[in-house]
């Protein structure tokens, strides 16, 4: 690798919507991918809303990567999709929302604990990064979802326009 090579670091991205979720979903993904190589894409998971009621979630894994770091990856990126497909930011963090984009793992760290402890989260980015360790059980993130799913209803959608994930072998 050259000098001139930009660095690729894979970054793990929640996508999230509750308001026409089988539109916004997709349409993030194809922004997403205009601006940066996506090596990954889980299926999209319906599940309840949490800490507040309304409608279900659309969420969404995405693996991408970058040469960006953390903050500078939701200022120039995130934060413009959010956007651009009509996100207002209030001080309601549980309200609906047309798409939320979270960076929820940056390298090898996990830059939201949650992961941990929401099926909404751990269920969809289980699926393209299973082997994630805890840092102090050392369990799998694969365990961790497939324990979280037994406590939450949610269940696969398949939006018109997003990608079917390999089948695993």
């Amino acid at each position: 690798m050259s000098a001139n090579e930009p660095l690729e670091i894979p970054a793990y991205l929640l996508l999230g919507s509750n308001i026409r979720p089988e539109v916004n979903l997709p349409q993030a993904l194809t922004l997403l991918r205009a601006q940066v190589p996506v090596f990954a894409v889980s299926t999209v998971w319906e599940t309840p809303p949490v800490g507040t009621e309304g409608p279900s979630f659309y969420n969404a894994a995405v693996g991408i990567l970058t040469d960006l770091p953390p903050d500078a990856l939701k200022r120039r990126l995130l934060r413009p999709i959010e956007a651009q497909l009509g996100r207002v930011r209030t001080g309601d963090k549980f309200a609906p929302r047309p798409i939320d984009i979270d960076l929820v793992v940056y390298a090898s760290e996990v830059l939201d604990p949650e992961v941990w402890r929401y099926a909404h989260i751990a269920i969809p980015l289980s699926e393209i990064l299973p082997g994630l360790r805890h840092p102090q059980s050392g369990e799998t993130l694969a365990h961790v979802a497939a324990r979280l799913a037994q406590k939450t209803a949610c269940r696969p959608v398949a939006p018109p326009g997003w990608p079917t994930p390999p089948q695993k072998k």
